[in-house]
């Protein structure tokens, strides 16, 4: 079990058996999960289901999801969810794959930003992570900018690269090397 994190304003702690509709809620939420249509939940058994997963991944010896609640600080009140994916485990150190996804009415206020510069900090000092990448639709301009305020570099822009909402939209990508964020 990792500790909680603390940042001035926020708490990013370790899901637990009791988080499991407020989990739900949050990730079914459709404009909270509207640029992650691919992993929103639409019943509590689909819910419940994927919470099991999570729990049985975090005390895996090969773990693979490293995903926090998000809560503030003065209330306990949820915010979202941020995190990785372990995508790869090379012999340099692990190469995984960011996300994050807040509750609108905390949108535009920095909590996001400062919960990523958080959990960087956790995945290049004590989780012996290599590659950080994340990527967003171009559309998705709140997320590009927590990609660039934590000092991510721009890899690339797949023009038409992914059918949403209707119509085909263009997806960036953004990478972040231990390297690079030690020298930040």
């Amino acid at each position: 079990m990792i500790p909680a994190m603390t940042t001035d304003r926020l708490i990013l702690r370790e899901y637990n058996d009791a988080d499991i509709d407020d989990y739900f809620r949050l990730k079914s939420d459709k404009e909270t999960m509207y640029y992650l249509q691919d992993i929103q939940l639409f019943s509590k058994e689909e819910a419940d289901a994927d919470f099991a997963k999570i729990l049985v991944d975090m005390i895996s010896e090969d773990r693979k999801f490293y995903f926090f609640h998000i809560e503030l600080k003065e209330t306990h009140e949820q915010v979202g969810s941020i995190g990785y994916t372990v995508v790869d485990n090379t012999p340099i150190g692990k190469i995984v794959h960011a996300g994050y996804f807040i509750y609108p009415k905390f949108w535009s206020k920095g909590y996001v930003t400062e919960a990523f510069k958080r959990v960087l900090e956790y995945a290049f000092t004590e989780n012996d992570v290599y590659r950080v990448t994340a990527g967003c639709l171009a559309e998705n301009i709140g997320s590009e900018k927590v990609m660039v305020k934590c000092g991510l570099i721009k890899e690339v822009e797949h023009l038409d690269w992914e059918w949403h909402d209707g119509r085909m939209k263009t997806r960036l990508e953004y990478r972040l090397l231990k390297n690079e964020w030690q020298g930040q």
